[in-house]
């Protein structure tokens, strides 16, 4: 698959034969079913997150080596993204049925913790669907950039590991939530209340492991943060947007990109992979994605469409400009 340099369209151009050539390869009943919510496969994602986290913890304190750290590093930082999707789920109202309990589970144990929060990621991530690759999508910037070079790629992820991305994403939200930007975008106001469910969230955590003897491992938390998280961040805006063949075509302006299971532990948590799917229909539980791919790719529907298997070729693709 070729990609292009995508430009900036105007979303009213898109035919609806686009959209035509993969609705009609499924049924109402089966959208209707893609999209029925069970809550408990939403309570074993965000448990399965946070066990991984724990136990990342627990490999640490049993043998502290810097190898087993840096493993550690590496799934903490994964499964911090993953409490992000399981955010972004809850900002698309589809974690659980019932409105209210999405929206606590969603900040309390998923977004709060990683320092975000679901009413302003929700009226900005909103607006990324409805203008998709368009001058009003709010994303495009994570996806102009790219291809670049190598030598170029290897700066971006030393910025992600050194702590660097980190620190201007700090900046970015304090400014955000204490003043010092327009904030309309967010729909949020200007307090350190803003900063009450982070610091409770973060407190918490650093008291369980306390009570548990081993208050330092609280640092693997904050490390991975600042290191791995935004490293994995990056490479899944790559792999969804980035470099698409066609930005007028909806199976073709975003990818999905079929993980191996080392990739899902330690890259795409929470099949965050199958982006394509998720913005042909944004309202499909994250567990249901790949059913949805499967249904799709046995009916021909993905032949052309943008879809890679592994991260290798994406980030190859990324780093190809001579």
């Amino acid at each position: 698959m070729n990609a292009v340099e995508a430009p900036v369209i105007d979303t009213t151009e898109l035919a609806a034969g686009d959209a035509k050539r993969w609705l009609d390869a499924l049924t109402r009943t089966e959208i209707h079913e893609l999209r029925r919510m069970n809550d408990w496969q939403s309570w074993a994602s965000v448990l399965v997150d946070w066990g991984l986290v724990f136990a990342s913890f627990a490999l640490v304190a049993y043998l502290p080596n810097p190898l087993i750290i840096l493993f550690a590093l590496a799934v903490i930082g994964t499964r911090q993204l993953g409490l992000s999707v399981l955010m972004h789920e809850a900002a698309h109202h589809t974690l659980f049925k019932n409105r209210r309990v999405n929206d606590i589970v969603g900040n309390w144990l998923c977004a709060y913790p990683v320092w975000s929060d679901i009413g302003p990621y929700r009226r900005y991530h909103l607006q990324h669907h409805a203008k998709n690759w368009s001058s009003e999508d709010p994303d495009l910037n994570l996806a102009m950039p790219f291809p670049v070079t190598w030598a170029s790629m290897r700066r971006k992820i030393w910025r992600d590991l050194s702590g660097q991305t980190a620190w201007k994403r700090v900046k970015f939200v304090l400014k955000r939530d204490l003043g010092g930007m327009n904030i309309q975008q967010f729909g949020s106001n200007h307090s350190w209340r803003n900063l009450r469910g982070v610091a409770i969230t973060n407190l918490a955590l650093f008291a369980i492991l306390a009570a548990l003897g081993h208050p330092a491992l609280y640092l693997l938390w904050i490390g991975a943060w600042f290191t791995t998280h935004h490293l994995v961040v990056r490479l899944r805006s790559i792999a969804e947007h980035a470099m698409i063949p066609d930005p007028k075509d909806p199976l073709r302006n975003t990818r999905t990109t079929v993980a191996r299971w080392w990739e899902r532990l330690l890259i795409a948590p929470n099949y965050v992979n199958y982006h394509l799917e998720h913005h042909l229909i944004m309202t499909v539980p994250h567990y249901k994605l790949p059913r949805m791919h499967r249904m799709l790719r046995e009916r021909g529907v993905l032949e052309g469409a943008c879809v890679v298997t592994g991260y290798a070729d994406v980030l190859k693709l990324a780093a190809s400009k001579a």
